[in-house]
């Protein structure tokens, strides 16, 4: 489904150092690394947010940077993206920041087809009946119920989370990830998330990044049980290592 080889990218400095990733079809895909690792810049370029200095991202066989921005622009339909900040439009009802996506690509859809689409994705993330809510009146947890509705709600085949629990407590952050998880369908799930303790309880496959290279891709399994020293530091949070 997703297929990086060979990205660079700097600014002042190198951010991407050659970065190779498969997201195979169907998979959840956990990102994971330290800060300033090249993550939130990877996500961007995949989903064409940002043009690489070398490299390419070809997305369900098609290249992303060979498309003109009109044709990229369309293509971006197959993407659901969850920010780390939420990003919900606070001037704007939780029922109407679902439907969002909604009304921007979908234009064929009916008004009543629409409020059906978003009552079933507040339902889902266990939030029946809030549409009329305004976000600032919501508990952190349920921001990010309603960044999962809206994420998931035009159904695309890839959805990316970047940081989907980030400030929330133990109990909250492990139910998020259980919704990620039950929520998930037949997409292709990118999760970007620094709560490695919840996060390897769903995902399928982890890769690590370090200072814009990426230095290890397996099996959730497989990276729990990595003899790589950055790998087994950052996984299993040790404070001794080399990070």
């Amino acid at each position: 489904m997703i297929d990086v080889r060979g990205l660079y990218k700097s600014f002042r400095e190198p951010v991407l150092r050659g970065v190779d990733l498969f997201v195979p079809d169907g998979c959840l895909y956990g990102l994971i690394g330290p800060g300033a690792a090249g993550k939130s810049v990877l996500i961007k370029h995949i989903v064409g947010l940002m043009r690489p200095d070398k490299g390419t991202v070809t997305v369900d066989g098609h290249s992303i940077f060979d498309m003109p921005d009109l044709e990229l622009q369309g293509f971006r339909k197959r993407f659901g993206i969850a920010f780390q900040n939420n990003a919900l439009f606070d001037h704007l009802s939780v029922g109407e920041n679902i439907a969002f996506p909604l009304r921007r690509l979908h234009s064929d859809m009916s008004e009543q087809e629409i409020q059906d689409r978003v009552a079933e994705r507040l339902a889902a993330v266990a939030l029946p009946g809030l549409q009329d809510r305004s976000p600032p009146s919501l508990s952190g947890g349920q921001k990010r119920r309603v960044g999962v509705a809206r994420a998931t709600v035009a159904r695309p085949p890839i959805i990316i989370y970047d940081e989907p629990a980030a400030g929330l407590d133990p109990v909250s952050s492990q139910k998020i990830f259980d919704l990620l998880k039950k929520e998930k369908g037949g997409a292709t799930v990118i999760m970007v998330s620094s709560d490695l303790d919840r996060m390897l309880t769903v995902t399928d496959r982890v890769g690590m990044m370090l200072s814009g290279s990426m230095i290890f891709d397996g099996t959730t399994e497989e990276a729990k049980n990595s003899t790589n020293e950055y790998v087994r530091q950052f996984v299993h949070g040790l404070t001794e290592g080399p990070l």
